[in-house]
């Protein structure tokens, strides 16, 4: 099992830049597939990103495409997300998930593993 702790988010102006981290526990996070999804007042919940856990390959969703990119430091069992040119509506909360079996990527059906999110505010 793994657990996973969000960190990094806030109120942010349009234009700005924001970094989430995602924090691990266990000493096999290499092992695990990692994802980032949001949910926006009023909306179901999405895919982000996402990286694999063993090329390391990359996927987006189309809003974030050129804007957000995942990466991940497995000697710190962190995954990060950075976000620039913030627009209003990337406005969410943002979860990081887990899993070590992983047939898509962009689907949070996938993920067994969920942290409890952080809050990431852009204001007009």
């Amino acid at each position: 099992q793994v657990q996973l702790v969000e960190s990094g988010g806030g109120l942010v102006q349009a234009g700005d830049s924001l970094r989430l981290s995602c924090a691990a526990s266990g000493r096999t996070f290499s092992s695990y597939n990692m994802g980032w999804f949001r949910q926006g007042p009023g909306k179901e919940r999405e895919f982000v990103a996402a990286i694999t856990r063993r090329n390391g390959n990359t996927y987006y969703g189309d809003s974030v495409k050129g804007r957000f990119t995942i990466s991940r430091d497995n000697a710190k069992n962190t995954v990060y997300l950075q976000m620039n040119s913030l627009k209003p509506e990337d406005t969410a909360v943002y979860y990081c998930a887990a899993d070590r079996y992983i047939v898509v990527p962009t689907a949070q059906s996938n993920y067994n593993y969920w942290g409890q999110g952080t809050q990431v505010t852009v204001s007009s």
